[in-house]
């Protein structure tokens, strides 16, 4: 049932296929991810349940409530974005909105406003616009105030 790879054979991956599910670490299921390749060019709104990976030129919004969108090395997107989680490796230019986290990575650029819970920018990123972070959606992290430590009274 399990076959060995061949020596010097080259995986599906490394001949430029890739794969159509993409497991999360803390998830059971596996996610579908969609990709928008480096030559394609869409103008138009985009909407889905599944996660979306970007690599060519997008102009128009984009809405994934719940789901991921990546914008590739190659990625150019002009969009009003909204979804659970964006992360930044091209170029993006438009208002961001995600329920979760914004990153923008190193050599990113993104131009617009950010509504976010969580945000990431790392060196040599470029960022030009407002950020905006939402508190009101509980978060995972332990609110250290509301832990206290346990109080010792003596009787006399």
């Amino acid at each position: 049932m399990w076959s060995k790879q061949e020596e010097g054979e080259v995986p599906a991956q490394e001949k430029g296929f890739s794969t159509m599910a993409s497991p999360r670490p803390n998830s059971l299921t596996a996610r579908n991810l969609a990709c928008i390749g480096s030559s394609l060019e869409i103008k138009g709104i985009i909407t889905g349940k599944e996660d979306l990976q970007i690599d060519g030129k997008v102009d128009g919004p984009i809405s994934l409530q719940g789901q991921r969108l990546t914008v590739g090395r190659t990625g150019q997107v002009s969009s009003e974005v909204a979804a659970r989680e964006i992360i930044v490796h091209g170029n993006l230019t438009g208002n961001l909105v995600a329920r979760d986290r914004v990153e923008i990575k190193r050599d990113a650029s993104v131009t617009g406003d950010i509504a976010t819970a969580r945000i990431g920018i790392e060196d040599g990123a470029h960022f030009k616009g407002r950020i905006e972070i939402d508190r009101a959606k509980p978060s995972a992290d332990v609110d250290l105030k509301a832990v206290s430590a346990p109080t010792v009274t003596e009787a006399n």
